[in-house]
């Protein structure tokens, strides 16, 4: 498996390129920005981006999904609850933003539960409302992407638009901690850290 970590956009938001090494099919997650650092590495390695995939529909997650997809033939995917964040420049806060607006209506709409097949991978979707109604991560073997669900020691806002923080903590403890200690979480900024160790240090989840 390929995977490669690009932190985009003014807010550093991380986007990771995922890619099957045998036939070069690939996935890429929360293009926030900087699409032309994200499309060199996709063009360096000849991947072929089946799908673009937002953990949730905020701008700094999403300013780069425009050129992205002029670039590749990939289908854009969010969550059926974050359609109505996507659609609206004002909610989505590229409006607001240092960058390209965003509001797109077209996108495949995930459930819970839902897989995408991308070569050999199979990649699950988890949704964890809380940070957005339609916050989802994103699960494959010994990984999951978390977007701004969890991060190390830390979690998402519950303050923004449709956000809870009591549902997110709500889902972090029902969705994510029955997963293995061993897992790498991948979150929507900053480090990587794993499952177990947020199960014993996250001050939320006590």
């Amino acid at each position: 498996m390929i995977l490669k970590k690009t932190e985009v956009g003014v807010y550093s938001a991380n986007c990771y390129i995922i890619a099957d090494e045998q036939s070069r099919e690939g996935i890429i997650i929360d293009p926030g920005g900087d699409a032309d650092k994200i499309m060199k590495f996709v063009k360096d390695n000849k991947l072929l981006i089946k799908y673009i995939v937002l953990t949730h529909a905020h701008g700094d997650h999403i300013g780069g999904v425009n050129e992205v997809l002029s670039e590749t033939d990939a289908v854009l995917c969010v969550h059926k609850d974050d359609l109505f964040i996507l659609k609206d420049r004002k909610k989505n806060f590229t409006s607001q933003m240092r960058g390209p607006i965003v509001e797109i209506r077209d996108a495949k709409l995930l459930e819970d539960g839902d897989v995408l097949q991308v070569g050999d991978m199979s990649f699950k979707i988890i949704h964890t409302p809380g940070h957005s109604p339609g916050g989802i991560c994103i699960y494959i073997k010994d990984v999951l992407f978390t977007g701004d669900t969890l991060f190390a020691n830390n979690i998402g806002r519950g303050d923004l638009i449709g956000g809870d923080e009591a549902q997110l903590i709500r889902s972090i403890k029902a969705r994510l901690m029955e997963l293995p200690d061993a897992t790498t979480a991948y979150p929507g900024h900053g480090p990587a850290t794993r499952i177990g160790i947020e199960r014993m240090t996250n001050p939320y989840l006590k």
